[in-house]
């Protein structure tokens, strides 16, 4: 029994459905401000679009999912590759690595939305034409009683319609029996009439009884019938059929005319309705359209659309307060988290002589031609036609910045001067450059990792800085070097030198996550040391440190320039006070480094 059933309802279905059983693929789906876009397994199942964090992980249950019978799906107007499916207030923003795999997503969502949904062709053949013959009948009571809740009236001359109806169809009948006998006499009549001898003519005479009399061929008379026992055996009144035939379209007249007048009065009324309908309609279409603007002019919104981007909905004014709000907040956590954690590296330390035998030459004649301009230019006066600005000076510490764009991107270079008592330029490079300590004081960074070792000098590096909404997430892949240069002039100090500049690497190539950013960025550090009284030795009292920093920074994507620039004069400070505090915490207890 239950084999037959299962078997009629699968050859119900219709083949074009068994096709689309489920579809499955990666798409980016946007999380939230903090991890913006994230890959994401999107399963298409009927009408239902559910996502999971990745294919192989489809077994404990999706993360997530929506029905796409009222959804409604957005190419968006400026990402080629985006597309977005809305139901009531949830919104599921979605990207695919390319255009035409983006309309591939939106035309099989479409799809399914059509062939699954409720109430579409195949979904009422599948049901059955059962359900079609209800839905019918329940539509048509529900259309009687809404249009005549109130029109006890026009339901009574509609009951009246009926029974003119009635008196009309019987009167018809009557009408019809005394044709059809008069018919039957007359065939009879003339059936009489042949039998008649041709060569005699004879006519009937009138009695003054009212009978008729046919004279035969033996001149007798013989009665053929009389109009008294026609009318006697059908019983018609002629007159009284007229009269009431003439009643009955009277009145059917009478009860059409005024049901036209209470149909237009109704339409009347129904008019009045419709234009109460349509201004109510206008004013919470101006409300939606007043609110939409309001919610447009809110930054405080985590969507994709609120993010960094020349079509972004947040102006540079609100754009700035965002992301000055994130920077606050992660200087809060990174203070708390400071207070807590221990002073164990999550790095490990590079392992010296463990070279890669991969471009190593390629990348070690870069680090010598970026050494030799570090030297050469960064160290020079900003003085005299360099156009340098000063724009911070708190003590010893001085910001430099010479404003340039490129393509409407802020390409601004920095330089920095500070000098800072008790620790050697050696050690301030040291800190600065093994990836052991970068944990403790920088704090701007999410995650890094060792991509190659080219000396036991010179890394490559890969590094993911922490997001600050509504800017997008940077990576940086770089090179980075620690050097000291002799000093030609026996006067002069040595010099220490970190520099990290930007290259390509076939490992780490840019993703869809994260705006890849360019950077050139020197450390350099020199030692004074101030002669100890007599033959005292040299304490870190005797000790001052000149630090030069500069950075080049590309940082990629689109924001606006006044942000930036805002952001570089708060955040390079705040970065040098607190590495060469730690510097200085770190090497108050050791030997000094040289």
């Amino acid at each position: 029994m239950s084999d037959c059933s299962s078997s009629g309802s699968d050859e119900d279905l219709d083949p074009e459905l068994e096709l689309l059983d489920e579809l499955g693929g990666k798409l980016s789906k946007w999380t939230n401000y903090i991890h913006g876009w994230q890959d994401r397994w999107i399963v298409l199942k009927g009408n239902i679009l559910s996502y999971y964090r990745s294919a192989d992980e489809k077994e404990y249950g999706c993360r997530g999912s929506i029905c796409l019978s009222k959804a409604v799906i957005t190419p968006h107007e400026f990402d080629e590759c985006r597309f977005d499916i809305s139901v009531n207030d949830s919104i599921w923003y979605l990207r695919a690595e390319h255009p035409l795999l983006r309309q591939q997503w939106i035309d099989t969502v479409e799809l399914h939305k059509a062939e699954s949904g409720y109430g579409s062709e195949s979904s009422l053949r599948r049901h059955g034409s059962l359900l079609s013959l209800t839905s019918a009948a329940s539509g048509l009571s529900t259309a009687s009683a809404s249009s005549f809740k109130k029109g006890y009236s026009l339901r009574e001359k509609l009951a009246e319609m009926e029974t003119f109806r009635d008196i009309l169809c019987r009167q018809v009948d009557t009408l019809q029996k005394y044709f059809d006998n008069c018919a039957d006499i007359d065939s009879k009549d003339e059936l009489h009439r042949d039998k008649v001898s041709d060569d005699e003519e004879d006519f009937p005479t009138s009695r003054p009884d009212g009978d008729y009399l046919l004279n035969n061929n033996n001149s007798s008379k013989e009665k053929l019938f009389s109009v008294d026992s026609l009318k006697g055996s059908l019983g018609i009144d002629f007159k009284g059929e007229a009269i009431t035939f003439k009643a009955t379209t009277a009145g059917i007249l009478s009860t059409l005319s005024h049901c036209i007048d209470m149909l237009v009065k109704r339409e009347e009324s129904w008019q009045r309705r419709l234009d109460k309908e349509i201004e109510r309609r206008r004013r919470a279409e101006d409300a939606y359209k007043a609110a939409l603007t309001e919610l447009k002019k809110k930054p405080h919104y985590g969507g994709p659309d609120y993010e960094e981007g020349p079509n972004s909905l947040i102006n540079e004014e609100e754009f700035f307060d965002a992301v000055e709000a994130a920077l606050d907040k992660h200087d809060q956590i990174e203070e708390q988290s400071q207070a807590e954690r221990s002073r164990v590296s999550r790095q490990m330390s590079l392992t010296p002589d463990t070279y890669s035998s991969i471009s190593t030459q390629k990348y070690l004649t870069k680090v010598e031609e970026m050494v030799q301009s570090h030297m050469t230019y960064s160290l020079q006066d900003v003085g005299g036609d360099a156009n340098w600005q000063l724009v911070v000076e708190e003590g010893d510490m001085k910001v430099y910045r010479r404003e340039v764009e490129e393509n409407g991107i802020v390409l601004d270079p920095l330089k920095a001067t500070h000098s800072v008592r008790g620790v050697t330029g050696h050690e301030v490079c040291h800190y600065f450059w093994d990836t052991a300590f970068r944990n403790d004081w920088e704090t701007t960074v999410e995650s890094f990792q060792v991509v190659e070792t080219l000396s036991d000098k010179a890394v490559i590096i890969h590094q993911t800085h922490k997001r600050v909404w509504p800017a997008s997430q940077r990576d940086v892949l770089y090179v980075s070097v620690i050097r000291k240069i002799l000093s030609t002039n026996e006067n002069d100090p040595d010099t220490w030198l970190v520099c990290n500049f930007s290259v390509d690497h076939d490992s780490y190539p840019p993703s869809a996550r994260c705006i890849r950013a360019k950077i050139n960025v020197a450390m350099i550090c020199q030692t004074l040391i101030s002669p100890p009284e007599g033959d005292k030795e040299i304490t870190r009292d005797n000790i001052l440190c000149k630090i030069t920093y500069v950075a080049n920074v590309n940082p990629g994507g689109w924001a606006p320039a006044s942000v930036l620039r805002a952001v570089a004069k708060r955040e390079y400070p705040k970065f040098l006070k607190r590495f060469t505090s730690y510097v200085q915490e770190k090497t108050s207890s050791e030997a000094i480094l040289f």
